[in-house]
């Protein structure tokens, strides 16, 4: 077992791949449409669980969520019930989260009238959505479509939303889901670079 430094490196290092969300999907069920509706049914629970406690940005969460526990299971982790050990993580994403917002609400609170948090909070909400159309656009526009698709539906029509576009695409919906998942944690990585330098600018 490496050391504490040693796995941080390693957890830097880890990027999500095809193989390591098969193996997360195989740990859902052996079934491959079933293991599809479970992911689904996963992370719809997941945004509820962080829309309903007031998480500004659910969806980052959501993914965050999942992508660390498809890590640990890339890693080699035996985890027996996959949908009880994502709510354990989704509770420190969020509480990660939470110390986050707490921490800048006390910065801005050191730095400037209370009164005037809510309009940092509006403006910071703003540079987020500034950087996400930033970083779309950087995307081929293939890219683009697919994400915007992808993620366009209400849970209700989502997973049937999905089967259109896959076949639109003439893919199965696994691959589908794989090429969404991995651009969702490109343009969180890279909406995440791009606020940090207008944090600095």
């Amino acid at each position: 077992m490496g050391s504490p430094r040693e796995s941080a490196v390693r957890r830097r290092d880890w990027q999500l791949s095809t193989l390591a969300l098969e193996r997360f999907l195989a740990s859902l069920d052996s079934d491959r449409d079933r293991a599809a509706e479970r992911y689904e049914h996963i992370r719809t629970r997941l945004l509820r669980f962080f829309e309903w406690r007031g998480c500004a940005f659910p969806d980052e969460c959501a993914d965050e969520t999942i992508t660390r526990v498809i890590r640990k299971i890339d890693e080699g982790a035996a985890i027996q019930d996959p949908d009880s050990y994502c709510y354990g993580v989704a509770r420190l994403v969020l509480l990660e989260s939470l110390k986050e917002r707490e921490r800048e609400r006390e910065a801005l609170t050191q730095m400037q009238p209370l009164s005037l948090w809510v309009d940092d909070v509006q403006t910071d909400i703003e540079h987020r959505l500034e950087c996400l159309r930033s970083c779309m656009k950087r995307l081929p526009s293939d890219q683009q479509t697919l994400i915007a698709e992808y993620y366009r539906h209400d849970s209700g029509s989502r997973i049937e939303g999905r089967k259109r576009l896959a076949a639109t695409l003439g893919i199965g919906l696994n691959a589908l889901r794989i090429r969404a998942h991995r651009l969702s944690a490109h343009l969180g990585s890279c909406v995440g670079r791009c606020v940090e330098r207008q944090e600095l600018a």
